[in-house]
């Protein structure tokens, strides 16, 4: 019969097959889903109102972007957290207005906003006011010719990305992957990303 000490090991070694068992369902599982569901292009039925990207876009950042402090952009920054982006010619009174609703709609994440960043991409110069009213909005102000190559990442038909007032949704692996309307009720859209970061398992 085994002894104390052997119990003990077969005891541990046990735990750790548990250990090791969860490990592969919490972590290497999703992933493989995650991972043929891009292969295959499928995505489950949903009641989603934005327009998804398919294939959603790897963003390019060769492009030396900044932000509105002078700070080059880092190289992850589209890595790190899901990205509300809108992109506007000249922030005037329509993205103002647009600005509004990405706070309220970030606001309306309550646990789940530190998982989220609001962006505004435009070529004004003068922010001050933006960022008075705006502090956590991260704005990348730059000259048109220094942003349009980025911008035109998100072009999604013949409309004018810097014009079309939308919001982009940008996962934390930096794919472009959602389009929302201007037309959709800000309540529509707040339940269609709530539900989004709900059930994903990245950022």
């Amino acid at each position: 019969m085994p002894n104390d000490k052997q119990s003990l090991e077969l005891a541990q070694q046990r735990k750790g097959r548990i250990v090791l068992i969860l490990m592969l369902t919490f972590f290497v599982v999703p992933l493989l889903v995650v991972m043929l569901m891009y292969k295959f292009n499928w995505m489950p039925h949903s009641e989603s109102v934005g327009e998804l990207v398919r294939p959603a876009r790897l963003l390019s950042h060769e492009h030396a972007l900044q932000e509105s402090n002078g700070q080059a952009l880092p190289s992850d920054f589209w890595k790190t957290r899901w990205s509300i982006v809108t992109i506007a010619d000249d922030c005037q009174a329509a993205c103002l207005a647009k600005l509004h609703d990405m706070r309220q709609l970030h606001v309306s994440l309550y646990k789940d906003m530190p998982r989220a960043q609001r962006v505004l991409i435009t070529r004004t110069q003068d922010i001050a006011a933006i960022k008075r009213d705006y502090p956590d909005l991260i704005v990348l102000n730059q000259p048109l010719e220094q942003i349009a190559a980025f911008t035109a990442q998100f072009q999604l038909s013949d409309e004018n990305v810097a014009s079309s007032q939308r919001l982009y949704l940008v996962d934390p692996l930096g794919h472009f992957m959602m389009s929302y309307d201007p037309a959709l009720p800000l309540a529509t859209v707040r339940k269609d990303v709530t539900r989004l970061l709900r059930f994903s398992w990245a950022g």
